[in-house]
């Protein structure tokens, strides 16, 4: 079952000049998203740095307005909601960000910040009962309940995210957006919070939008994988096929610039040259041709097209179809 869909998400920063701020034009952050997460599995937002990960994840919970684009959940669609009708589906819709510190208030017990979701919300009849449901919480993510009087300078960084996921979990969402959840641990504490994450999926049916850069993570973790460019999804499909038949020359650059001691896994056809163009003036075309390795004078041209593959799509003129003139 469908959770979340996402069609045609576009969220534009202004950029503002002069002595009276007047828009002199606009960061294309997300520029046409389409994505959708099922009940129980997990999407992976892949890409590098800057490419609008973050920002289609803040467009969903309507953390950033969305200037296009609809977001259904549950058959609802949250982007035409006013603020004022959006509380109910807050609940179902949670996020966990990269940074746990920064993420908690530094003046809360951890039992007030794990169980301020719940009040706000109305979970639980009494404080007693609030705090019994905190100390279960604690005890799923495998933290010790005694220790909720403490504050979240006391806890290493591992401890201070599982305390992030209890938060989370403390007003039962269908949905968590994972936003570089694990980027900011030590590999070893990594394993130990996405097998946590793995196993309250299992035992929750929750749905994840992991948004991560980490493509080691993406294999472990993920069901499905878009793949993300200067605010537009290239590729979509099911993890395994990406990983070993990917379509679109970025998602094979990506995969090629993995670490690794085996050179023949290496390919110059697959190698993805210079930076990132700006997302305020993306190139004409195809926004990768820039640093394409097998583009041709079309791609310089025109927008390609997204082609339907049997598991997903890409957004490539080489994809699905015959190429009338060759790579230049």
């Amino acid at each position: 079952m469908t959770l979340l869909r996402v069609e045609g998400l576009r969220t534009w920063f202004p950029i503002r000049e002069g002595l009276f701020q007047r828009v002199a034009g606009w960061v294309r952050a997300v520029d046409g998203v389409d994505l959708e997460v099922a009940a129980g599995q997990t999407l992976a937002l892949v890409g590098e740095s800057g490419c609008g990960k973050t920002t289609v994840g803040r467009s969903i919970l309507r953390l950033e307005e969305p200037r296009e684009g609809r977001i259904w959940f549950d058959g609802v669609d949250l982007a035409a909601l006013p603020k004022s009708q959006l509380q109910p589906y807050r609940r179902d819709v949670q996020i966990v960000f990269q940074d746990p510190m920064a993420s908690l208030d530094p003046r809360m017990r951890v039992r007030d910040a794990i169980a301020e979701g719940m009040e706000a919300f109305g979970i639980g009849t009494s404080q007693a009962e609030r705090t019994d449901r905190v100390a279960h919480l604690l005890e799923r993510v495998q933290l010790d309940p005694r220790q909720m009087s403490r504050y979240p300078h006391e806890f290493s960084g591992g401890q201070r995210q599982r305390i992030c996921i209890a938060r989370a979990l403390s007003v039962e969402p269908k949905l968590i957006v994972c936003d570089e959840a694990t980027s900011a641990l030590d590999v070893s504490i990594q394993a130990q919070i996405l097998n946590l994450l793995r196993d309250l999926q299992e035992e929750l049916d929750l749905g994840y939008l992991f948004i991560t850069h980490d493509l080691g993570v993406v294999r472990y973790l993920a069901d499905r994988v878009s793949v993300m460019y200067l605010g537009q999804i290239v590729e979509t499909g099911d993890t395994e096929r990406i990983f070993t038949a990917p379509e679109h020359p970025y998602t094979k650059g990506l995969l090629a610039a993995v670490p690794s001691v085996d050179p023949e896994r290496r390919s110059a056809a697959a190698t993805v040259i210079g930076d990132v163009p700006s997302p305020a003036h993306p190139p004409a075309g195809c926004h990768f041709h820039t640093r394409c390795p097998v583009v041709f004078d079309r791609c310089r041209r025109e927008s390609p097209p997204v082609v339907a593959l049997d598991d997903g799509s890409s957004r490539c003129f080489l994809s699905g179809a015959d190429v009338a003139e060759g790579p230049v």
